[in-house]
């Protein structure tokens, strides 16, 4: 275990990270101290991405990004991977190099930390590069501090932070409804669930009932805009086993709307949407007319990610 290791924090080589960044705290905020390892493709790391630019510390976290893919052997090694890792010709587009280190696997950003570490190697990963350790990679705990621990640092324009960041959102979401149309369902590769299903539900299902009101993505819903999407979701939730055991709602309104007291201080936990999802299912995807969110920003940001619009 690294000299740096708080046993609160981090107990022993099969524990993640548990870190605060807190002014009274081992990991005080101060800019350009912290770093932020992601994938464009996991839900759990976009949600602290999401974070950093609504809250606008783009400019006080920098992040590295992995690649897509490989991910590794039947049992994940060696894991995501960085630009570069074959020489500098080695490019996957929108994942980045290892900014910090320079090093190929996000595995050995873990080993720097415990040399010993024995768990998984996922994102997002939060490090400090003072103490040269991991502070925390548990999204769902990143989630709930980080939208206010550098509120002292920085000084921004949160109304262009969101107008630039939303439109993204609504991208993928049209880019998502495109897909799942195009490959005729039930599931976004069509015959057969993948892990692309397993990772877009655990964020489309906090969609409707958390995202829209909570975090003010509000140019469309799922159930009012993306019939495929939609038809998509209710089919994993209500006929696919596993999905409707693992969803909580109560606990999924209520963590958000009591956890971020600088976005909703009065922790009122809204009633809606009624129902939190609804019954009856379409799978005849193909047939279906495919929805869009049509404001110009969202076409625009999704014809600059992924050429369509």
């Amino acid at each position: 275990m690294s000299p740096n290791s708080d046993p609160a924090i981090h107990a022993d080589p099969n524990d993640s990270w548990h870190g605060i960044i807190t002014k009274k705290g081992q990991f005080p905020p101060e800019q350009d101290r912290y770093h932020l390892y992601i994938g464009l493709f996991c839900p759990f790391a976009h949600r602290a991405n999401l974070v950093r630019h609504l809250k606008g510390i783009e400019s006080i976290i920098d992040i590295s990004i992995v690649k897509a893919y490989p991910k590794g052997d039947d049992n994940g090694w060696p894991g995501w991977r960085f630009n570069g890792e074959n020489g500098p010709d080695d490019v996957y587009p929108g994942a980045t190099e290892d900014k910090l280190f320079r090093i190929k696997f996000l595995h050995q950003v873990y080993f720097k930390a415990d040399s010993d570490y024995q768990g998984r190697y996922s994102v997002p990963v939060l490090w400090d590069k003072k103490q040269n350790t991991i502070v925390n990679n548990e999204s769902a705990e990143l989630l709930r501090w980080l939208p206010t621990a550098f509120d002292d640092l920085h000084s921004e324009d949160d109304q262009k932070t969101y107008n630039e960041n939303v439109p993204v959102v609504f991208a993928a979401l049209n880019q998502l409804e495109s897909i799942i149309h195009g490959s005729g369902g039930p599931y976004i590769l069509g015959q057969r669930l993948t892990e692309l299903d397993i990772r877009a539900y655990t964020t489309v299902i906090r969609f409707d009932v958390i995202y829209v009101q909570h975090f003010k993505c509000n140019l469309g819903t799922i159930r009012g805009n993306y019939p495929v999407i939609h038809e998509w979701l209710k089919n994993l939730y209500w006929n696919v086993k596993g999905f409707k055991e693992t969803t909580n709602f109560v606990h999924i309104k209520e963590n958000y709307s009591k956890s971020h007291g600088d976005i909703n201080p009065l922790a009122i936990t809204p009633l809606g949407p009624f129902p939190d999802i609804e019954d009856g299912v379409n799978l005849n995807f193909g047939a279906m007319e495919p929805g869009v969110v049509k404001h110009p920003h969202v076409l625009k940001k999704q014809k600059e990610l992924y050429g369509t619009a």
